[in-house]
């Protein structure tokens, strides 16, 4: 690190707290340094009510971009001069990018989960999706996957209206994307919907450590071979949703994986190039 900055260098930040446990600044100064581009990455602990001060920074300082977590990624919304579909939509950013002090923001959150799953050779164009959860990650997900072409949707939350509320959403952005909301105490609504669907994403927290031995999925008879199912949760890596899924036949997508491919999309829109995925995913995600 220290023989590549220069009085030149870019600075580009990780705002939230807590940051200290993020990956994030190890994986883009890697990929900096990999690809030989003059940007450092540094996390900066900031509170929501510090987030105005932090996006006057990012101008002052001409900082080439920042990515933000929680709990800021709502406050951040407010201080942006643009905003992308997903993120006008969603009502949140996690990727701020500063062309000459005019500031876009992005969310990666879905394009991450679309990303991974043409990793692993799913084309959401044309699919049906079914989520659990309808918070940020989830929410992301759901909209990302309407933009991007999805046929079908159905959410299941705890909250229906809150499902509701985004089902909504998208029908007014997107008019071709069929979406549901339903409850997610509907065990057997919700087992026939994944049962349907080409792909089941859970957006919820269930199965995260220290609740590891819990799945969203009370039926497992809604997993089928060549059902396709992400989880969102990243601790642990095999989620007890994951281990009966593959059990059944599924392909599985860990939670891991949407992490690389969001920080992939934000890499791009700072760098405007790819990130080098196969040595991140060697260095940092084995």
């Amino acid at each position: 690190m220290e023989g590549r900055i220069s009085g030149h260098t870019g600075l580009i930040a990780l705002f939230g707290s807590p940051v200290g446990h993020s990956g994030s600044p190890a994986m883009h100064n890697y990929s900096f340094a990999r690809l030989g581009l003059d940007y450092a990455y540094l996390a900066f602990d900031i509170k929501t009510e510090e987030m105005k001060d932090a996006i006057a920074g990012m101008k002052t300082f001409r900082m080439r971009g920042a990515n933000v977590t929680m709990p800021c990624k709502t406050e951040a919304l407010k201080y942006m001069d643009e905003l992308s579909p997903a993120a006008r939509m969603i009502g949140a950013v996690n990727t701020i990018v500063n062309d000459d002090g005019r500031l876009t923001g992005h969310i990666t959150d879905g394009i991450g989960v679309v990303w991974s799953l043409r990793d692993h050779g799913v084309d959401i164009r044309g699919k049906k999706i079914t989520v659990a959860g309808a918070g940020g990650a989830a929410t992301a997900i759901q909209i990302q996957c309407a933009l991007d072409g999805a046929r079908e949707i159905s959410i299941f939350n705890r909250t229906v209206e809150k499902a509701e509320a985004t089902a909504e959403k998208i029908r007014q952005a997107v008019p071709g994307c069929m979406v549901h909301a339903f409850d997610l105490a509907d065990t057997e609504r919700m087992t026939e919907e994944i049962y349907s669907s080409d792909i089941f994403a859970n957006g919820t927290n269930v199965g995260m450590k220290p609740k590891e031995g819990e799945s969203v999925v009370k039926d497992i008879r809604a997993f089928r071979p060549g059902l396709v199912v992400l989880d969102a949760v990243y601790n642990p890596r095999e989620t007890r949703l994951l281990r009966e899924a593959k059990e059944a036949g599924c392909l599985c997508i860990d939670g891991t994986s949407m992490l690389l491919w969001q920080g992939a999309a934000a890499f791009k829109l700072f760098t405007g190039q790819d990130m080098p995925v196969k040595e991140v995913k060697e260095q940092f995600f084995r």
